[in-house]
C-alpha cells in the first residue's frame, strides 16, 4: 500500500489525541504522551501497556516498571524525498530544498551537515506527514525514523539512511518497551518471553545518559550506541536549536567487569532486570550512560542544553500567543447569531515518526 494514495485513510492514534497546544506546552518537560495510559495501568484497569521507548520518560510513576524491552528495530533516521527527486540524497538536492521534521534533534543535526537546505516544521501522523509531502508542494523531503516506515511496510519510501556521521538517532529509538506494574510476577515472568537483553543493555545505557543530562524527548540530544561481544561502544551528541554549537563525546566500556560487586537494585532508569545473572551487564551500562554525560557536560553540553530548552519555552509561547489570536478571529455570522469557531485540534503521533 502507498502511503501517498492512502494518507487520509488511517485514523488517529487513541494516545495522540490531545490538542496540538497541549503537547506544544509540554515541550522541554518530561512527560508527554504517556499519562493516561499510566493512569489505566494503575487503576489496574490493564495489566501492562506498549510504548515507543523513546516517548517514555526516564523516570516512572511510582509503581511501574518497564517490564521488558522488545528486539530493537533499525535505530536510524531515513530522508523520505518529494516524488520529484526520487534516487536522489539530501547531499543532491538543489540548494534551499525544504526538509520537514518537528525534531528539534534532527533539525540541529541536518542544519550542521546540510546547512544549504531549509528546515521548516511538519507535524501529523506518518498519513499526515506523506499527504503533505506529496499534496502541499512546500517539501522537497521529510525525515522520519525507519523503524516506523518499516513497521508501516512504506521502507521502499526511504530515499537515504541518514548514518550517524549525519545525524545520531533518539535515546530508545527503535525500540519497543512493555511497562507494567512493579511486583506484577505474573506479567513480568509473561514479558521474559519477549525481552532482548542486548536492546535492553543499549537503552539501559542511552536512558542513563538523558537522566544525567536531565533532558526529555524534545531536546536536541542523540546517540550512537553498539554492543558487540562483550563490549558497549556509546557516542553521544548535544546541539544548539540552530544547530551552531555542538558538543559530542563517545566511550567504549567493558560489560563484564571481573571486579563487578552485584548491585541490590533491580530497575536501572525505569527497566526492570529480567535477566539476574546479568545485573554487573546492567550496572556496567546504567554507568557508562551516566559517565559520558558527566564528560560531555564538562565540556559545555549543560550550557547549550538550557539554552535550546528556553528558546524553545519562547517559541511555544509565541505560538500559542498566535493560536489564541487566530482563534478569535474565527468567528462567522449566521441566522442572528455569531458562532465562534474554535480552531482544530492536530494530533502528533506518538512514535515511529
Amino acid at each position: 500500500m502507498s502511503p501517498y494514495s492512502s494518507a487520509t485513510d488511517a485514523p488517529a492514534d487513541q494516545c495522540s489525541s490531545h490538542p496540538l497546544l497541549t503537547h506544544m506546552q509540554g515541550i522541554g518537560e518530561k512527560s508527554l504522551f504517556t499519562k493516561e495510559l499510566e493512569t489505566a495501568l494503575l487503576k489496574k484497569q490493564v495489566d501492562f501497556v506498549v510504548h515507543s521507548l523513546k516517548d517514555l520518560p526516564t523516570s516512572l510513576p511510582e509503581g511501574l516498571v518497564i517490564g521488558c524491552v522488545c528486539k530493537r528495530d533499525n535505530p536510524y533516521d531515513a530522508v523520505v524525498l518529494h516524488p520529484k527527486h526520487q534516487k536522489k540524497s539530501l547531499k543532491e538536492l538543489p540548494d534551499g530544498s525544504v526538509i520537514g521534521t518537528s525534531s528539534l534533534r534532527r533539525a540541529a543535526q541536518i542544519k550542521r551537515v546540510y546547512p544549504q537546505h531549509q528546515i521548516e516544521n511538519i507535524r501529523g501522523n506518518l498519513n499526515t506527514r506523506f499527504k503533505k509531502l506529496a499534496e502541499n508542494d512546500v517539501y522537497d523531503g521529510i525525515i522520519l525514523a525507519v523503524a516506523g516506515l518499516t513497521r508501516m511496510g512504506w521502507e521502499h519510501c526511504i530515499a537515504q539512511v541518514l548514518t550517524p556521521e549525519e545525524c545520531m538517532y533518539a535515546v530508545s529509538q527503535g525500540a519497543m518497551a512493555v511497562e507494567c506494574r512493579d511486583g506484577d510476577e505474573q506479567t513480568l515472568s509473561l514479558l521474559r518471553k519477549i525481552h532482548d537483553h542486548t536492546s535492553t543493555i543499549e537503552c539501559v545505557a542511552e536512558r542513563a545518559f538523558l537522566w544525567k543530562l536531565e533532558g526529555g524527548c524534545s531536546v536536541p540530544v542523540s546517540v550512537f550506541t553498539e554492543v558487540a561481544k562483550d563490549q558497549l561502544c556509546m557516542k553521544g551528541g548535544v546541539f544548539s536549536i540552530d544547530g551552531s554549537e555542538a558538543v559530542q563525546h563517545s566511550l567504549d566500556i567493558d560489560l563484564n567487569d571481573p571486579d563487578c560487586k552485584i548491585p541490590d537494585s533491580t530497575m536501572f532508569v525505569g527497566i526492570h532486570c529480567q535477566t539476574v545473572e546479568k545485573k554487573c551487564e546492567y550496572a556496567a551500562a546504567y554507568s557508562a550512560g551516566q559517565q559520558l554525560a558527566d564528560e560531555m557536560i564538562a565540556k559545555g553540553a549543560d550550557s547549550i542544553l538550557k539554552k535550546a530548552k528556553a528558546t524553545s519555552k519562547e517559541e511555544i509561547l509565541a505560538e500559542h500567543a498566535r493560536r489564541k489570536r487566530r482563534r478569535k478571529r474565527k468567528t462567522v455570522t449566521g441566522r442572528g447569531n455569531t458562532l465562534e469557531i474554535k480552531a482544530s485540534h492536530i494530533w502528533i503521533q506518538l512514535s515511529g515518526t
